[in-house]
C-alpha cells in the first residue's frame, strides 16, 4: 500500500444542508475536516478536493432520465407531481434544496476519483461518501445518488489492468445498504457484508437474503454493544474476508450505530468502528473508507475524525487541545433534545468510554449461520 492515506473532501458540505428540519441539517464532513486539521492530522499534502461527477459518469449506474430530473429539480427548485412519483424527488426524505444535484454529484465524484486513485493500491478516506440507499432511477433514504456503487464500478474499471477483480464491501451503518445490494446481487466478484439494526428502515437485509452467498446480511437487535461487535468482527467479518481474498475493500463506516445517534437504537461506541477500520487495514492492497449515516453532529464528528486518526496512525489523546475543542463547541443541534445539554466529554475528547456487555445468543447463532453459508468451520 502507499505510505500516506489520502482524504477526499470539499467545501460544499460546509454551506449546504437538506433544510432546517431534516436529519441532515447538521454539519458533518466540514466538522471532520476542521477537527482533523485542528489536531494536526490533516496536511495539505494528504487532502484532495473532490471533483463533481459529470452526468456521463453518473450514468455508469444511474439512468440518464433520473440524472436529468435531478439536475432540473435543482435548477427549478421544484418538481412536478409525476417526477416526484417516479423519481422520489421533493419528498420528506429527499427534499428539494439549493445544492440537491451539486452536493450528491460532488460526493459521487469523490468516490469515482477514489477508484481511479486506488487502481495501483493505497488508502483513501472519503467521509462524504457512503450514500448506500440510492437506486438507479430514484432517490431513496436521504441518498440522491449511490456513490458506493459508483466507487466499486470505478475500482473495477480503473484497477482491472492492475489485477483488481475481487472487491469486498463491508457496511457497518445502522441501516441496510439496499441500493448496494441491488447493484451487485449475484456478482461472484463482489462480496457484501452488512451489519445493521433489524426492523429498522428500509427493513431489507434479512438474515436469509443474499443470492448465492454474495451478500451476507447480519441484522442485529437493539442494544447491540461493543462486545457483540468484537465477536462479529473476529468471527464473521475477518474470516469471510480472509476466505474471499479481496483485491480491494470498501468500508462504509456510518456513524449512526452509536448510542448517541437519534435515528437508530444500537449501543456501540466509536471504539467499535475504529477497531473495524484498523482490522481491515492491510487485508487488501486497496482500502477505501466511506462515511454514511450519522445524525448527531458531535458523535459523527468525533467518530469520523477518529477514523482518519486510525488510517494515518495518529494517536488519539485523552483530552483534546484547545483548537479542537473550539471546533466541537461551535456545533449546534437545534430542535433536538440531544442538543440542549450536551455532556462535557463531547467537547473535550474523541474516544468514547467503551461499552461492553453480554454477547446475546441470537448474535452467536446468526454469526454461525452466516459462517456456515460461506463454508467456514466453527
Amino acid at each position: 500500500m502507499k505510505a500516506d492515506p489520502q482524504f477526499i473532501g470539499h467545501e460544499i458540505y460546509r454551506h449546504s444542508s437538506y433544510g432546517g428540519w431534516h436529519p441532515l441539517r447538521v454539519p458533518r464532513v466540514s466538522t471532520v475536516m476542521d477537527l482533523t486539521r485542528a489536531m494536526g492530522w490533516l496536511s495539505d499534502a494528504s487532502y484532495v478536493t473532490s471533483p463533481r461527477a459529470r452526468p456521463a459518469a453518473l450514468a455508469a449506474w444511474h439512468s440518464p432520465d433520473y440524472i436529468a430530473a435531478l439536475q432540473e429539480a435543482e435548477r427549478a427548485q421544484e418538481v412536478a407531481a409525476h417526477i416526484k412519483a417516479r423519481h422520489h424527488l421533493g419528498t420528506v426524505s429527499n427534499p428539494v434544496f439549493p445544492e440537491m444535484f451539486r452536493r450528491p454529484a460532488t460526493s459521487a465524484g469523490g468516490s469515482i476519483l477514489a477508484g481511479e486513485l486506488l487502481a495501483q493500491g493505497g488508502v483513501i478516506y472519503h467521509p462524504a461518501g457512503g450514500t448506500h440507499h440510492g437506486l438507479p432511477d430514484r432517490a431513496n433514504g436521504f441518498c440522491y445518488l449511490n456513490d458506493p456503487v459508483l466507487a466499486i464500478l470505478s475500482l473495477r474499471h480503473h484497477g482491472a489492468a492492475h489485477g483488481l477483480r475481487r472487491i469486498a464491501y463491508v457496511d457497518i451503518d445502522a441501516h441496510h445498504p439496499d441500493g448496494v445490494e441491488h447493484g451487485f446481487t449475484g456478482d461472484p466478484d463482489i462480496l457484501m457484508v452488512s451489519v445493521h439494526e433489524e426492523n429498522l428502515w428500509p427493513k431489507t437485509g434479512l438474515l436469509e437474503e443474499g443470492a448465492g452467498g454474495s451478500a451476507l446480511n447480519l441484522p442485529v437487535p437493539r442494544g447491540f454493544n461493543d462486545s457483540e461487535m468484537d465477536l462479529v468482527r473476529e468471527e464473521l467479518i475477518l474470516p469471510v474476508l480472509t476466505q474471499f481474498k479481496p483485491d480491494a475493500i470498501v468500508l462504509q463506516c456510518g456513524a449512526d450505530a452509536v448510542r448517541e445517534d437519534p435515528q437508530a437504537h444500537l449501543d456501540l461506541t466509536n471504539n467499535a468502528h475504529w477497531a473495524v477500520v484498523k482490522s481491515l487495514m492491510g487485508m487488501a492492497p486497496r482500502f477505501l473508507v466511506l462515511g454514511g449515516g450519522g445524525y448527531n453532529p458531535w458523535s459523527v464528528g468525533r467518530l469520523w475524525s477518529g477514523v482518519w486518526a486510525t488510517l494515518c496512525g495518529a494517536e488519539v489523546p485523552e483530552r483534546l487541545p484547545h483548537e479542537a475543542q473550539e471546533v466541537l463547541h461551535a456545533l449546534e443541534f437545534k430542535g433536538h433534545r440531544l442538543g440542549r445539554n450536551p455532556p462535557e466529554h463531547w467537547f473535550t475528547t474523541l474516544r468514547d468510554a467503551s461499552r461492553g456487555g453480554e454477547i446475546r445468543e441470537v448474535i452467536r447463532q446468526r454469526v454461525a449461520y452466516l459462517r456456515g453459508r460461506r463454508g467456514i468451520g466453527q
